[in-house]
């Protein structure tokens, strides 16, 4: 190899540690002040939004306070664990001989697109994702303003299924038809222990609807358990496991980002990136009735709903990462416990007539939002995390 090359891999090697030992570092510890007197300063202008509101701001806040201490007692450890990747990396890189290089630069040229999507797999699996999901919801976006007529729930329905597909597509490039078989054992992996059965189908619902009652006038109302309530929940639940929100979305969050993004930036940043690009590839259906958007609305769905829905998401993450680290990687779990979250919501707004759908969410963000933080804190950021290698791609 030549000497340039030689002294430019060093110069990237040593760019690439020096912004490793700083931007971490100077974002936790410029943000989390910052942060803490805007929310105070926001909740104080805002004196409309209802007391439940308030709670979950300083649940956020409290969050942010947490895992920014968490960062600052995981943070060395993931430096030097990156800047060991990283000396590994040059050193393989520099044992490449110019023969090597030429091949491979031949190798990229050939086969394209697959090679390019093998080389960034985590930012083709994103692309992929939201294409699909913010391409789909395009028609139902402007039949929710009037700009077009027809019933576009279709759209909707399949717009859910982009991590599927993003994950599927980019197992299969990164890993081939070996890869595709890991994942369908992934998801046939339902030998996980009677807690983790019990936690996924029980404990999780229960929070849910504990974060409801402690509402103020939550109960006012209350119809209690009927027959129907006891038929309807189980098959909501299935159609929700199968296709709103549970293997239409995990095949691709846990099933194909998770893995490599805990093993590229550690679980507590990880999550945190994984929650909020989750969280806004919802983001257009703000704009429409699901949720909360729509003509008339203004900016009612970004100012008050999208917040209370970042926290939930984040908490949802941090719950469904947990899971998925301490049964062994078992797709089974982590769908079955993100069904939990969403099939209580909507059949506890039939028991609970006076909780609005807004405070519906408020409900799911506080019990979720405070298991989170338990999680957090008992694991120390670590989230279950057991290091192996890095899957192929």
């Amino acid at each position: 190899m030549s000497q340039s090359a030689d002294q430019a891999t060093t110069e990237e090697a040593h760019k690439g540690s020096q912004l490793q030992r700083s931007s971490p570092e100077r974002i936790v510890r410029f943000a989390l002040i910052p942060i803490t007197i805007v929310t105070v300063a926001a909740l104080g202008d805002l004196p409309e939004l209802p007391s439940a509101a308030y709670e979950v701001s300083l649940l956020g806040l409290l969050g942010v306070w947490i895992i920014g201490l968490l960062v600052f007692r995981n943070l060395r450890r993931t430096l030097l664990r990156n800047q060991r990747a990283l000396k590994k990396e040059l050193t393989e890189q520099t044992v490449l001989t110019e023969t090597s290089r030429s091949q491979s630069q031949q190798a990229v040229a050939s086969s394209g697109l697959t090679q390019a999507m093998r080389m960034h797999p985590l930012s083709s699996y994103f692309t992929i994702a939201y294409a699909i999901k913010w391409g789909l919801l395009i028609p139902v976006t402007l039949a929710a303003w009037g700009v077009i007529s027809g019933d576009w729930t279709a759209a909707f329905i399949l717009a859910t299924f982009a991590p599927f597909v993003g994950g599927i597509i980019m197992t299969y490039v990164t890993q081939g038809r070996a890869g595709l078989s890991r994942l369908r054992g992934s998801i046939r992996h339902w030998r996980i222990g009677w807690r983790w059965l019990l936690f996924a189908f029980a404990v999780v619902p229960t929070l849910v609807m504990l974060g409801i009652i402690v509402q103020p006038g939550a109960l006012v109302g209350f119809l209690g358990v009927s027959p129907t309530l006891l038929v309807s929940y189980p098959l909501n639940y299935v159609a929700i496991w199968f296709g709103g929100g549970g293997l239409d979305e995990e095949v691709g969050w846990r099933g194909f980002a998770w893995s490599r993004m805990q093993s590229r930036y550690g679980p507590l940043w990880g999550t945190l990136f994984l929650g909020v690009l989750h969280s806004f590839w919802h983001g257009e259906e703000f704009l429409t009735p699901a949720q909360g958007g729509g003509p008339g609305t203004g900016w009612t769905p970004f100012l008050v709903i999208l917040p209370i829905f970042l926290l939930v998401v984040l908490s949802c993450t941090v719950i469904l990462n947990w899971v998925f680290n301490r049964t062994h990687g078992s797709l089974f779990a982590a769908i079955s416990t993100h069904a939990s979250f969403d099939a209580p919501q909507a059949v506890l707004s039939v028991l609970f007539p006076a909780v609005g759908a807004t405070s519906m969410l408020l409900g799911a963000s506080i019990g979720l939002g405070v298991t989170a933080l338990l999680i957090l804190i008992l694991t120390h950021g670590r989230l279950g995390y057991q290091r192996v290698p890095t899957p192929k791609s």
